[in-house]
């Protein structure tokens, strides 16, 4: 079967992954089963996307009981799933207004227009120009990709969208060296996922705050990787204490289902009329219903701080091999998005902990990445270190 599966996947879908040689079939919690019947323990969570694991029974009954009643019409009318789901992002967060779509880069690519038309409507035209940070990642769509500071996967699409200025991360001296009279916001992600995980100092998005207060910039939190609960925080930011003017939410936003989602203020968001924006299937009732489910399972205050006690764990068995080992350069990362940074590429590690049944990732070639669904138990946690204490070892 895996055979099967895997060459007709090679001969009619575009090449734009390098697939690992799994079919998988089913899940629950933390587990995968592949077509063999062989179990993995995953510490990926689709890439930051399943938080509450594979197949939750409370998200499996409600895409059950909504795909009963209605599943899509068009945003062309009110929906109720849509509008619970928008009230609750509201009341947890900073924000006033929400936009609804399919992903990560689509939520980006809102933010960047709503940005673009705040600025015109407030200041004229010729300011529009964001500036984002080495290093991140900020979507595969041409714009996004225009935002996104790494040559590598920019490399072939040439020419790129203008109006971008990447800076290093972390710096306020090389943001207010890049803010021109063209400058119209700032974009940064708290957290640097797809960068390996870089974590700026402290204060440095207070200090981004208050340059743009001061030049009258909009500041946009890229929450994409980093929200739901992902750092033991609901939300990235409030590790910081320091709200943005927009943010934008996707990955585990409806725990595997299509969703993104673009928060703002009602200062800004009200530059955004009938027709400046739309997503055919943006916060269909489905996708909503699920969210919302999602939304209310990790907001809880118990579940958040067991997501900070087991990344504390996570972080110190992490550091216990960094000292063992000199291959182990750094390790690094908040709650439950963790690195640990080798002195040559990864790749090799992560192949042989998927031959043990482990399934984890690395970015810039050397960072090992672990984003395990936040409901993984110490046990998983700590049969994964007895795992890559034998491959350092080897290693």
């Amino acid at each position: 079967m895996e055979t099967d599966i895997t060459k007709l996947c090679d001969s009619t879908i575009c090449r734009t992954y390098a697939r690992l040689p799994v079919v998988f079939t089913r899940g629950r919690g933390c587990r995968l089963w592949d077509d063999k019947g062989k179990e993995y323990r995953d510490f990926l969570a689709g890439i930051a996307v399943c938080n509450l694991g594979h197949c939750p029974e409370n998200l499996t009954k409600v895409i059950c009981e909504q795909a009963e009643r209605l599943v899509h019409v068009s945003n062309l009318f009110y929906t109720e799933p849509q509008v619970l789901l928008a009230l609750e992002l509201v009341k947890l967060s900073f924000g006033d207004r929400v936009f609804f779509c399919n992903s990560g880069a689509e939520a980006n690519e809102a933010a960047i227009k709503l940005a673009r038309k705040y600025s015109l409507t407030h200041y004229g035209s010729g300011r529009y120009e964001i500036i984002t940070m080495r290093g991140s990642f900020h979507g595969r769509t041409l714009a996004t990709l225009s935002a996104t500071g790494q040559e590598k996967v920019q490399r072939g699409f040439e020419p790129l969208v203008d109006g971008f200025t990447h800076v290093e991360f972390g710096s306020v001296e090389a943001v207010k060296g890049a803010i021109t009279e063209k400058t119209c916001a700032i974009m940064v992600e708290p957290i640097q996922g797809e960068g390996g995980v870089r974590i700026p100092p402290v204060g440095y998005l207070k200090e981004l705050r208050a340059i743009c207060d001061e030049r009258g910039l909009l500041l946009i939190f890229d929450e994409v990787q980093v929200g739901m609960g992902r750092t033991g925080k609901l939300f990235a930011y409030e590790h910081e204490g320091v709200t943005p003017h927009i943010m934008t939410l996707a990955k585990a936003l409806a725990n595997g289902l299509p969703m993104g989602a673009m928060i703002a203020t009602e200062e800004v968001a009200k530059v955004f009329d009938p027709g400046s924006h739309a997503s055919t299937f943006g916060g269909t009732p489905l996708v909503s219903a699920v969210a919302l489910e999602t939304l209310r399972t990790i907001a809880n205050p118990h579940f958040l701080i067991e997501v900070q006690r087991k990344g504390e764990y996570f972080i110190e068995r992490l550091r216990e091999l960094q000292k063992k080992y000199g291959v182990v350069k750094d390790v690094r990362g908040r709650g439950l998005i963790l690195a640990m940074e080798l002195d040559r590429p990864g790749k090799i590690i992560v192949d042989k902990c998927l031959e043990r049944g482990a399934i984890i990732n690395c970015t810039q070639d050397a960072v090992l990445r672990f984003l395990p669904p936040l409901v993984v138990s110490l046990e998983d946690i700590d049969w994964l270190m007895d795992q890559l204490d034998e491959l350092l070892k080897e290693f």
